[in-house]
């Protein structure tokens, strides 16, 4: 028999962010699904409380997809984040359960987490100089030829073996500029890199003496793979930084970490210049955890001037080319636990940046796709998608990203593991498929904060406890296209306090899948299921849902046009500085929000303003902070 009341059970403290901290607690019982967690926070020795967003209840809904013989049940509970506070910083975080028909157990908790702090090179370590074959100048002592002699002590050829000079945690490792270019089928190879071309990092080093690989500043340090696969394998590190330098001319520029195998931990790679690479970083480990990804630019191999997607000889292939040409495939990929994936430009990729779709999630929670933040990101030109949080599980952060022409789709969950995925504050424009948000492989546990979508939302894969709130969907006039489409395979789910733009000579503007009983569940998406509306006033009225919402146009905006939907124009290339998100004064986007803790704080008017840019506050910065010219334009 159902049980209504609430028994609490463990309650889990996910990898801390720079500016987010997650959470899971189990619970049984809750049949009704009508307990709560209030969720209140402040920095330690402060006396004020603030109210954070209420954790997710998630819990029961079947996530997968019968082709990949895929199919979890999400656990009874609650997951939640509380978001955007200050990096290096303990607080005090108390949540507190309530369920009208009862609840056992402690239903009150409250920890102490601190966020993390951007990782630095060690203070007190040795400084090991490293130059270049060709280096003709004076050298600064103690000083290496080529990289691997200062990280193993290595000599001439298979000598990168021997490993009698290994560096120690807290070197910083100090790059001259230069060209790194291994001669791989050279055996006495000063880089001691034969055959493969790859240098292998294996040292282990701690959080307060990391080993730092830096651009010395003297001039540009690339290591160029002259063409071979894999340039760095560093799945066997820990506690490493990568800053300043130059990767290009390989497949796969770092490789992190294999799924059931092994990965790296602590791994930053910040401010490089990645070029002509296939991969930027790639791990699928469940135990590669805390990576800091930021303020790098990543230039793919896939075609600059016309959007293409899969339309090679195959269905499927990566990148328009035939089998002779190069293809670039994801910028980033990742796996485990704390991740941060910030202020990053990523240009002519299949895909920017991803989590692995790896399967069901491990019983280990510090082993999933959780409390991941991906943020303050710069896209251009993905020829499937943006972003792409396939396999994650609870505490998934995407916000504050620029995204322009992808052709599949803009940001993915297919699937999620229960929640809950944050998408809040993103931009997109031209996505060629009118897929916005890709919601396939019943994923469960999305909450759609204050995106801005010059687009349609068409998806009609059934996806349960989704949840949108003060976004803007402007449609293109594509034809034979509405503007919103909600799926929803539960009866958990809500719509309000959004705008919509219809598209012009469209009768089925708004479309509506929910199940008509408790308990019913719509995973296959038959048509007689589905309700279609002409205008916003008759969805509304029909389902309970947007009593809240408003209809707008173009007018919005300080200057805003939408991409041609016309046929021969579907591979067209547009460019964010031409595009301005900002919203105009008076306009019906003003002030027409509901106030959402930690997520809107701050707004300037009578309620917060709809979609990503607030009026009147200032303009985020996508991207790397030291990029100073427009990486992408034209």
């Amino acid at each position: 028999m159902a049980q209504d009341s609430t028994a609490v059970g463990r309650f889990h403290v996910e990898h801390p962010t720079l500016r987010n901290l997650g959470f899971e607690w189990l619970i049984a019982g809750d049949a009704n699904r009508n307990a709560t967690v209030s969720v209140r926070y402040r920095a330690a020795g402060q006396p004020a409380w603030r109210e954070a967003l209420p954790l997710l209840r998630v819990g029961g809904e079947q996530i997968g997809r019968d082709r990949e013989n895929l199919k979890y049940m999400v656990p009874d509970g609650f997951a939640g984040s509380i978001l955007n506070l200050e990096p290096g910083t303990e607080y005090e975080c108390r949540f507190t359960l309530a369920d009208p028909d009862g609840a056992t157990g402690e239903t009150s908790r409250t920890v102490k987490v601190r966020t993390r702090s951007e990782p630095q090179p060690a203070a007190g370590g040795r400084t090991l100089h490293v130059y270049s074959p060709e280096w003709k100048g004076a050298r600064q002592e103690p000083a290496f030829t080529g990289l691997l002699e200062a990280y193993y002590g290595a000599g001439l050829g298979d000598w990168s073996v021997v490993w009698e000079g290994k560096a120690r945690p807290g070197d910083t490792i100090l790059v001259h500029a230069g060209l790194y270019r291994p001669e791989r089928l050279n055996y006495v190879d000063p880089l001691a890199a034969p055959f493969d071309g790859t240098f292998n990092l294996t040292l282990k080093a701690t959080a307060d003496k990391p080993i730092t690989i830096k651009a010395a500043g003297d001039g540009e340090a690339i290591f160029d793979g002259a063409g071979n696969h894999m340039l760095f394998d560093v799945m066997g590190t820990a506690h490493h930084i990568f800053d300043g330098l130059t990767f290009r001319n390989t497949d796969v520029a770092i490789l992190a970490g294999k799924k059931e195998l092994t990965g790296a931990t602590n791994l930053t790679v910040r401010d490089c210049r990645f070029e002509n690479i296939g991969f930027g970083v790639w791990t699928e480990y469940a135990g590669s955890s805390d990576f800091y990804i930021a303020g790098n630019l990543f230039l793919g191999r896939d075609d600059r001037f016309r959007l293409l997607g899969w339309t090679g000889p195959r269905w499927g292939d990566i990148g328009p080319y035939s089998s002779h040409q190069l293809t670039s495939y994801y910028a980033i990929k990742i796996y485990g636990s704390g991740h941060v994936i910030a202020h990053n430009a990523i240009a002519y990729f299949h895909d920017s940046v991803g989590i692995s779709t790896y399967g069901a999630p491990e019983s280990d929670p510090d082993r999933r796709a959780s409390s991941i933040d991906i943020h303050d990101n710069d896209f251009h030109m993905s020829n499937d998608d943006f972003v792409e949080t396939d396999g994650g599980v609870h505490n998934i952060r995407v916000y504050r990203n620029r995204g322009v022409n992808a052709f599949h789709g803009g940001y993915s969950s297919q699937p999620i593991f229960g929640g809950p995925v944050y998408f809040f504050r993103n931009l997109l424009y031209h996505v060629q498929s009118g897929t916005a948000f890709k919601l396939d492989a019943r994923p469960a546990g999305l909450l759609m904060y204050h995106n801005t979508i010059i687009g349609e939302q068409s998806v009609r894969s059934p996806n349960g406890n989704v949840h949108w709130r003060n976004n803007l969907f402007l449609g293109r006039d594509t034809p034979d296209r509405g503007i919103m489409t909600w799926a929803n395979a539960t009866g958990v789910h809500s719509s309000d306090y959004n705008g919509f733009r219809p598209n012009r000579g469209v009768e089925r503007q708004y479309n509506w899948l929910a199940p008509s009983r408790r308990g019913q569940t719509l995973y296959s998406s038959k048509p007689e299921d589905w309700r279609s509306f002409p205008t916003l006033e008759a969805f509304r009225a029909a389902t309970g849902q947007e009593s809240h919402g408003v209809e707008v146009d173009f007018d919005i905006f300080e200057k805003m046009a939408p991409p041609d939907p016309a046929p021969m124009k579907r591979h067209a290339v547009y460019h964010a500085m031409d595009l301005d998100f900002r919203l105009k004064p008076g306009g019906k986007a003003i002030d027409a929000g509901q106030v959402l803790p930690t997520i809107n704080d701050g707004f300037t008017g009578r309620a917060p303003d709809l979609g990503a840019l607030e009026l009147g506050q200032p303009l985020p910065h996508y991207g790397p902070l030291w990029i100073t010219w427009q990486p992408f334009y034209r």
